[in-house]
């Protein structure tokens, strides 16, 4: 019966959304892309206002950042490893351990998860001192041009009013959080965009199951009517992972849709995640008259990346890109706030990968972790705060510019790779360039000691045009400089900016 029941639900969603896609987002005089990725990778345009802004903040926030501070490492991860060990973990010894010392810290403090469940932890989420006004203010002067708040993470709790009763309106803070957020961004004049993780929580949730109980509120978190192994096949689940993105799109109109997990594929799951982001760029090509103002963002390698906008979590690449992608670091080193938690990365290199992925036609996303009474920790303030100083003196060689014949020079080597993003040091040898109006941007990726050398602007070399002046960003000091074959020589600047990198306008006929 069970099962019958799904399968007709899933029947009638799958007959009405195709109704929709076919009737409704039907666009007059421009092409309807259709739900397959040889449509979208022909038709997906990446916005000026995504290539223009650069510079992006996401917000991971929700149950875990008020689960108590002194929490083992748990790798944002708190309401799967608090039930004890996984098969998938066994893959991974390390993990594995951080999951087994966790459940049992789980145990001692709180008590065994019979006892407290995950669900008891909404209780503590209560966001009392949250005002997204002052945080879009702050993340606006640290140079951010758009936002990017988790709407659903892997806990599948909700952080906006969603027609699913586990969420951040009926519990917890009570409050519309997605639409703080929004607001505050409009007002801000800041792009808004959202964060779903919610494909994965079937899984998440696997060893919890021995703790649930049919016939209470509980066994709809815990995604108990889904098979935990199969559920990327499960017509039902697919079909729910449909209605609740779908949902969230229609409610609060974001302007970059992120899906930070994976999707129901065309094999397994009917072909409703590519039929869910072709009906995203279609409504907003729609309101458009067939432009596109949006943008569409996952993880997939596999796909062509001419599709979407690939998020390379943590991750960089070693060579310019034909199409914009992002370059997702995060500063809390966690993703979900924890008190002795915080990124490896130097605020001198976080610049250097900052510049590093622009030059090499990426923008820049860079995540905060709020606690749970909705307010920023004070390290992540700090550095954020001392990224965006730079960011504005340099802001002529970053906002609205685009990657030059080369991303650069330098011996300092950025390997193709998710997850391995840069920690090293760049040196006054590693250069990165970017261009607008005519004009040449390079800049230094550490103070230099001696005169500059940069061999790619040597004479004879790429570049083609003659060097009309040389400025240093956010400087009115006179800057000599000669060409010769061995490189663009530009001597020292008498007064150096106090910052990990230095930039020059290069000016050309």
């Amino acid at each position: 019966m069970f099962k019958i029941k799904y399968l007709i639900a899933y029947v009638l969603l799958v007959t009405s959304l195709f109704s929709f896609s076919q009737n409704e987002l039907k666009p007059h005089g421009y092409k309807t892309i259709e739900p397959n990725w040889e449509s979208m990778a022909k038709n997906y345009q990446v916005p000026e206002w995504f290539q223009d802004g650069k510079i992006g903040v996401w917000m991971h926030w929700g149950i875990p950042s008020s689960i108590d501070e002194n929490r083992p490492e748990d790798g944002s991860h708190y309401g799967r490893r608090m039930y004890g060990d996984q098969d998938y973990d066994a893959r991974n010894e390390p993990d594995r351990l951080r999951t087994v010392k966790l459940s049992e810290w789980h145990a001692e403090r709180y008590g065994a998860p019979s006892e407290f469940g995950y669900e008891k932890f909404i209780s503590d989420f209560k966001a009392e001192n949250f005002d997204a006004d002052a945080i879009v203010k702050f993340v606006k002067e640290s140079g951010a041009r758009f936002i990017m708040p988790v709407a659903t993470h892997h806990d599948n709790f909700d952080m906006y009013d969603s027609f699913f009763p586990w969420n951040s309106v009926k519990m917890g803070p009570k409050k519309d959080i997605l639409k703080e957020w929004k607001d505050a961004a409009i007002k801000h004049d800041l792009k808004f965009g959202v964060s779903t993780h919610l494909y994965w929580s079937p899984r998440f949730f696997r060893t919890a199951r021995k703790f649930q109980q049919k016939g209470t509120p509980e066994w709809e978190l815990f995604n108990m009517d889904y098979d935990t192994f199969k559920f990327a096949s499960q017509d039902s689940w697919n079909a729910h992972w449909y209605k609740r993105s779908w949902d969230l799109i229609e409610k609060y109109d974001p302007d970059m849709f992120n899906n930070d997990s994976p999707y129901p594929s065309i094999k397994t799951g009917k072909g409703l995640g590519v039929k869910l982001f072709s009906d995203y760029l279609n409504r907003d090509l729609k309101e458009n008259n067939g432009k596109q103002t949006t943008v569409l963002s996952f993880k997939n390698t596999k796909e062509n990346k001419a599709a979407f906008t690939y998020n390379l979590e943590r991750g960089m690449f070693g060579e310019q890109q034909k199409h914009p992608w992002i370059w997702a670091t995060d500063l809390s080193g966690s993703w979900f706030y924890r008190k002795h938690s915080f990124t490896k990365m130097s605020l001198d290199v976080l610049i250097g990968n900052a510049l590093d992925a622009i030059s090499k036609n990426g923008v820049v996303m860079i995540n905060i972790a709020l606690k749970g009474d909705g307010t920023i920790p004070n390290n992540q303030i700090t550095m954020l705060s001392d990224f965006g100083a730079f960011v504005k003196i340099n802001q002529e060689g970053i906002y609205n510019t685009r990657p030059w014949k080369t991303f650069g020079e330098g011996p300092l080597e950025i390997v193709t790779k998710r997850a391995g993003e840069n920690l090293k040091q760049f040196s006054e040898k590693d250069i990165r360039f970017t261009t607008k109006d005519g004009n040449l941007f390079a800049f230094v990726l550490a103070p230099p000691t001696q005169a500059i050398v940069i061999k790619t602007l040597k004479n004879g070399g790429v570049l083609n045009e003659k060097i009309k002046k040389i400025e240093l960003l956010g400087s009115p000091e006179k800057i000599s400089w000669t060409q010769t074959t061995e490189g663009l020589i530009i001597k020292c600047p008498n007064n150096m900016p106090n910052q990990p990198a230095i930039g020059f306008k290069i000016t050309l006929n």
